[in-house]
């Protein structure tokens, strides 16, 4: 019964990693809709009032014909490109929903597997691994890797290529100095609108990286670092004051003059540009409802997590000083313990130990000299079909003998 449930999947829980493979669709096919509502929204309010105007002034006699053709064609104009936004928009909802279908058909197969023994399980799980190794590659920038793999493996549907090759595009242009790209991203549709709500500060430190790069090309003229402050920073004086205040400040000391202020000499800092770039690493994560760190750490670190013990980082290694049974142990466990292991020990090392709610420990526990413990009802039977003599233990691996005396309670609290 126990090998059963061991080998028992448990759906639930093994699609609690696979959450944003569903999720992110769904943002952004609601940030596709809300674009088309903004666009539609935008372009109907100038085509009504300018129609509005248009009929008043025709039926007033203050419009000449020359002008209502003209206000005419201004509106077909204006509402083919609303047909052609809005084709595009569609075209992009069209790719979401596939991607939507392939991830929740992809989903849906682990609810036909039963039991991790089965062959089609094994299938599932090289799949899933290689879309956590896709998902590391990409936010690591490696965007061609990524999509090379995903060909191979033919899953471009069950990662997000598009979406974190724009990311690593923004961001690199930001690591070469210009906010362009990511402020126009900001303000791109409804975007800016959804910042807000989030008290997002990326657009106000963009803003606030160009007024610095203003003030340190001295050819800027001062009308123009002004006219910068004045429409970019002063309105946000309550919400960000340091910054402005520093802003200020800065009129007064351009670069070479700042060195001996640790503050200005942080703003003048080539080290900013990482800074933003990470700022809108995170702020794109958090608005997309994407994880903050690659699902293949935290796949690898549920396991590491399920299969460490206190044992696993003992202050006691192999090679140190002891009784020459205590080191064969050692070796021994480091032979068939993972955690234990050269490869995956440090890794391992700041990871939590495992929650066991049910204790797989053999009842009346017992130590022996050579550090390994057994039930003590085992050991006794062992002894017994070994034929040895009263008041005499063996180690069910290594076949040590001990007398029963030198042997241990352990106690687990």
């Amino acid at each position: 019964m126990d090998a059963i449930v061991a080998t028992k999947l448990d759906h639930e829980n093994h699609l609690l990693l696979d959450q944003p493979l569903l999720r992110l669709p769904i943002e952004l096919l609601r940030k596709n809709f809300r674009s088309a509502h903004f666009e539609v929204e935008k372009d109907g309010s100038y085509i009504k009032s300018t129609l509005k105007e248009t009929a008043t002034g025709s039926v007033n006699g203050r419009s000449s014909q020359a002008d209502v053709l003209k206000n005419l064609d201004s509106m077909i104009a204006r509402m083919r490109g609303v047909k052609r936004k809005l084709t595009t928009f569609a075209e992009e909802e069209s790719r979401l929903h596939r991607h939507e279908e392939a991830r929740v058909k992809h989903l849906s197969d682990l609810y036909s597997i039963h039991s991790v023994d089965d062959v089609k399980y094994e299938a599932w799980s090289r799949t899933r691994l290689d879309r956590l190794l896709i998902d590391y590659l990409l936010r690591h920038g490696y965007v061609d890797s990524a999509r090379a793999y995903a060909q191979e493996k033919g899953i471009e549907l069950l990662v997000d290529l598009d979406t974190f090759e724009q990311m690593n595009r923004i961001r690199k242009c930001i690591l070469n100095r210009s906010v362009a790209e990511a402020l126009a991203w900001c303000t791109a549709g409804d975007t800016k609108k959804e910042l807000r709500k989030m008290d997002s500060n990326l657009e106000f430190m963009l803003r606030f990286q160009q007024y610095i790069e203003l003030v340190r090309d001295r050819s800027t003229q001062p009308t123009d670092v002004l006219a910068h402050a004045r429409k970019f920073l002063i309105p946000y004086r309550d919400t960000y004051q340091r910054e402005v205040l520093q802003a200020c400040g800065m009129l007064a000391l351009p670069p070479g003059s700042a060195q001996d202020i640790p503050a200005y000499t942080d703003l003048y800092s080539p080290a900013r540009w990482e800074m933003l770039a990470n700022l809108f690493t995170t702020t794109h994560n958090a608005l997309l409802s994407l994880p903050p760190i690659p699902l293949l750490h935290v796949a690898l670190s549920s396991g590491l997590s399920a299969l460490k013990t206190p044992a696993c980082h003992s202050s006691h290694p192999a090679s140190a000083a002891g009784p020459p049974s205590h080191s064969t142990s050692l070796s021994l466990a480091t032979s068939v313990c993972p955690i234990c292991s050269t490869e995956l020990n440090e890794l391992a090392r700041n990871v939590p130990y495992a929650f066991h709610s049910k204790s797989h420990v053999e009842p009346d526990l017992v130590l022996l000299p050579n550090g390994r413990a057994y039930g003590k009802a085992r050991l006794e039977e062992y002894a017994r079909k070994a034929g040895l003599l009263d008041g005499q233990v063996k180690d069910l691996r290594t076949g040590e003998v001990f007398m029963m005396e030198r042997v241990k309670k352990v106690y687990i609290t």
